[in-house]
């Protein structure tokens, strides 16, 4: 209805513009363009009478709908230019949503302006990744011990303490390289922002996964599900945090001091 009705004011100014340039000679009837005129979304009253954009005289419009409709006024472009949406920084990652066991958490950012004009929409402002805490409510430390091996992304481990709560400095730990035998499906189908490093897991591939605290026990040494005490030909499976349904098996190749695989096949133990 809309529309019909847009069409419709559009064919009647046409013929009143018409007469009254045929009464009044070739100029103006109407002070016409978009200045000062820009109208959000669809308003069949934000209009006026000059030049479209299709180079025809007549009702023209200045309101967002017009680039759709092809009936802008001839200066719409540059009275009411595309604004896109700008968004704030990412803030911190937030804590995981519950402690001692597979969890999540959360950045978000805000909308500083509104988009306008057709410009570019708002992008996400919520983003999730998963993430395991190693000490409950009461500060008391606790840790992983059934299950895969939980990887996630080497970017986690950036922002990972270096010191104790006391200011000592951790042990850096150390790397595992592992051959990826199997994987399922699901890891090359994940396109979220966090859960995209989850497409560089390939069977056969070499990868690099680091032992870090808090994930490092303080008695072993070690991870849970590095490998550490299995031999070469032992499969082992691995999870994938943040994707439940991105999982699959490896072995064992090397322990090293560093990690030396490419940034996008390095990871680290949760």
């Amino acid at each position: 209805m809309m529309r019909l009705a847009r069409v419709a004011a559009v064919r009647w100014a046409g013929w009143a513009v018409m007469l009254l340039v045929a009464v009044f000679g070739l100029y103006h009837v109407a002070e016409g363009g978009c200045a000062g005129k820009c109208c959000r979304g669809t308003d069949l009253t934000c209009q006026t009478t000059d030049w479209r954009m299709d180079r025809v005289y007549g009702t023209c419009f200045c309101d967002e709908s017009c680039q759709r409709t092809k009936d802008c006024c001839f200066d719409y472009p540059t009275e009411c230019p595309a604004q896109p949406c700008v968004v704030s920084e990412w803030s911190y990652w937030s804590g995981c949503a519950k402690p001692c066991e597979r969890s999540f958490r959360v950045r978000r950012r805000t909308i500083e302006r509104e988009p306008s004009n057709s410009g570019e929409a708002c992008p996400p402002l919520e983003e999730r990744a998963g993430c395991m805490e190693y000490h409950n409510h009461l500060g008391q430390h606790c840790a992983q011990t059934q299950g895969p091996a939980l990887i996630t992304s080497v970017e986690y481990g950036k922002g990972r303490s270096e010191h104790s709560l006391y200011g000592d400095p951790l042990n850096s730990g150390f790397c595992m390289e592992f051959k990826v035998e199997t994987l399922t499906p699901h890891c090359m189908v994940e396109n979220r922002p966090f859960t995209r490093w989850m497409q560089y897991l390939r069977e056969g591939f070499t990868v690099c996964v680091a032992c870090q605290p808090p994930a490092m026990h303080n008695s072993s040494l070690s991870c849970h599900g590095d490998g550490s005490d299995s031999n070469r030909d032992e499969l082992l499976q691995w999870q994938a945090m943040g994707s439940p349904h991105c999982r699959g098996t490896w072995k064992r190749v090397q322990r090293l001091p560093h990690c030396t695989c490419p940034q996008v096949h390095s990871f680290v133990f949760i």
